[in-house]
């Protein structure tokens, strides 16, 4: 495909980069109206932005020319927020630039400061760096912006949500007033729209988010769970896939670090990045991840801006995004250069409506599926399994000697096993979770298998106090010492709920709640648990309310009114423990 409207040597690199036609995003900003002016482009991650504005200020750099002319001071600034999408970002122009003479530096945290020095007092035609670096080189009087002519502020919502507005402020203001704003950036808050006000002239908007193929390949899910699953939940999606690289998104640095620490209990080969990590600690986690030491990522938002994995199948949101725009971002690392992608987003039961209303809005179709179970995980197991034993080896004749001793000492089963059994061991287990949705039904009445020989305890607390298993079986486990399958039949009452335990845990549950027990009403040891004297009576279906012309309304002092505490929300009862 020839480029008739571009340079010819841009034409010939894109041709020899494979492209036969350009994404949405590449088309907006090369359209006659939006030649020569300022721009604000709302644009996913994948949809070939950092080629679009390289194309986008070519013009304004080579003045209708084939070639750059001799070096001096730099003619474009690029600004992205982390040194990971600045050098991304430079090997792109790199490439977009090399056969026209163009020097393309890079200025990033992290990088030693004296060569990027030398760098610029040598000179280039487009220097690419993060706020920090750049202002640094322009407070020592390295970097001479009087013959900038274009900037570009890449990913502009991070930088500001990362506190760089003051940066980003000095950087325009020492350039010249006639120069080109183009602002790339996912979404659009108002600080955004009103940086574009006080630095832009007449620019023009354009967004392409609905059309960029970069996302039409990504299969979106919905894992509605207990809000003490998540980390189980996480567990068997990983399990369940087997990505070659997964990134799992959480909103604060502590949960990344909690999250990291309980897949690396479990076997998994993870990493974390977040804001509390050095540099050096991101490098070695980023270099775990593209030589395959390391599958999975646990990042916030931030920390995984300019992150490219390799072979990245799968996204999971082990916590939910502020707004579908995130969504839509964080899970456009997957899906990309026409490979298939997948994104999971983990739902807390109480929050389905939310996420249901955020996909509408966003227009994603989004299957709502169930956790994997790990019957599930088991059963995808051996047919991965089979097929890798299958494949064709390449073997010394070390190996093959081996492998006839082997034969002469035991049957070829007794060697497959073992071989199995190597492979399964590598696996972590999978993760029982609370809802039993998977398990046979049984009566309300039929005993549980193992619970034949039980004792009953009770709590003080009862629908009166909001009690709901999803959260009464981790009280439990917690102050038990108990794993949740020690626990069958939950019976909730008005003032008190009843729970089975086989009878031999029971004493070893009983001395471990007593050692539990505190004085604080509020917290899980504040909920008296003791033996029960007996069965509770058989289940009976509670009758239905008889009908009334009362029996719907809303409003102070009717049936089914708000309670105390406002917004129709119940309130807390006094005696009900804060769920972990």
């Amino acid at each position: 495909m020839t480029f008739p409207s571009l340079p010819p040597t841009l034409g010939e690199a894109l041709a020899r980069r494979g492209y036969a036609s350009f994404t949405a995003v590449q088309q907006a900003v090369l359209e006659p109206e939006a030649l020569g002016r300022d721009l604000i482009v709302s644009a996913q991650t994948g949809s070939g932005k950092t080629v679009a504005f390289g194309l986008a200020m070519a013009a304004d750099l080579m003045d209708g020319q084939e070639r750059f002319g001799p070096v001096r001071d730099p003619l474009a600034i690029i600004i992205a927020p982390t040194r990971e999408l600045a050098l991304q970002v430079h090997r792109e122009l790199e490439w977009l630039y090399g056969g026209s003479g163009a020097r393309v530096g890079a200025c990033v945290g992290g990088m030693d400061v004296r060569r990027e020095q030398r760098m610029l007092a040598h000179g280039v035609h487009i220097v690419v760096g993060t706020p920090g670096r750049i202002c640094d080189h322009l407070e020592r009087g390295n970097l001479n912006t009087h013959a900038i002519r274009v900037v570009v502020l890449d990913e502009a919502d991070e930088m500001l949500d990362m506190g760089f507005r003051e940066n980003l402020e000095q950087i325009l203001d020492s350039t010249p007033a006639e120069r080109r704003t183009l602002l790339f950036s996912a979404t659009m808050p108002r600080p955004i729209v009103a940086l574009a006000k006080s630095y832009q002239r007449g620019a023009l908007r354009i967004s392409t988010a609905g059309e960029d193929r970069g996302h039409g390949d990504i299969a979106y899910q919905a894992v509605a769970v207990a809000p003490a699953d998540i980390v189980q939940a996480v567990v068997n999606l990983l399990r369940y896939h087997e990505s070659g690289g997964t990134i799992v998104f959480c909103a604060t640095r502590e949960n990344v670090r909690h999250l990291h620490a309980a897949l690396v209990e479990r076997g998994f080969a993870a990493v974390a990045l977040s804001g509390e990590h050095s540099q050096n600690e991101r490098n070695q986690a980023l270099q775990a991840l593209r030589d395959r030491r390391a599958r999975v990522c646990v990042a916030t938002d931030v920390a995984a801006r300019g992150i490219d994995l390799p072979d990245l199948r799968l996204v999971i949101h082990a916590e939910l995004p502020r707004d579908a725009e995130t969504l839509q971002h964080r899970s456009g690392r997957t899906g990309r250069a026409g490979k298939k992608g997948t994104a999971v987003l983990i739902v807390p039961y109480p929050r389905r409506r939310r996420v249901e209303s955020m996909l509408r809005g966003a227009k994603i179709a989004a299957e709502w599926v169930p956790a994997p179970t790990p019957d599930a995980i088991l059963a995808r197991d051996r047919e991965r399994l089979f097929e890798q034993l299958l494949l064709p080896v390449d073997a010394d004749e070390d190996d093959r000697a081996l492998a006839r001793r082997l034969l002469a000492e035991r049957s070829a089963e007794d060697i497959a096993l073992a071989l199995v059994c190597s492979h399964r061991a590598r696996l972590p287990e999978p993760e029982e979770l609370i809802d039993g949705s998977s398990r046979p039904q049984r009566g309300p009445d039929e005993p549980r298998p193992g619970f034949e020989d039980s004792v009953w305890f009770r709590m003080n607390i009862g629908r009166r106090q909001k009690a709901d298993p999803r959260w009464l079986l981790p009280l439990l486990c917690r102050r038990g010492h108990i794993t949740k399958g020690d626990v069958g039949a939950i019976r909730i009452g008005d003032a008190e709920t009843m729970f089975q335990l086989p009878r031999a845990v029971a004493a070893r549950f009983t001395d471990a709640v007593r050692k539990t027990a505190t004085d604080d009403p509020d917290s899980d040891g504040g909920v008296k648990i003791e033996a029960a004297n007996g069965a509770p009576p058989p289940h009976t279906p509670r009758a239905p309310r008889p009908h009334s012309s009362t029996a719907g309304r809303r409003g102070p002092g009717g049936p089914g009114g708000p309670r105390k505490g406002g917004g129709g929300r119940p309130a807390r009862a006094p005696n009900r423990p804060r769920p972990r």
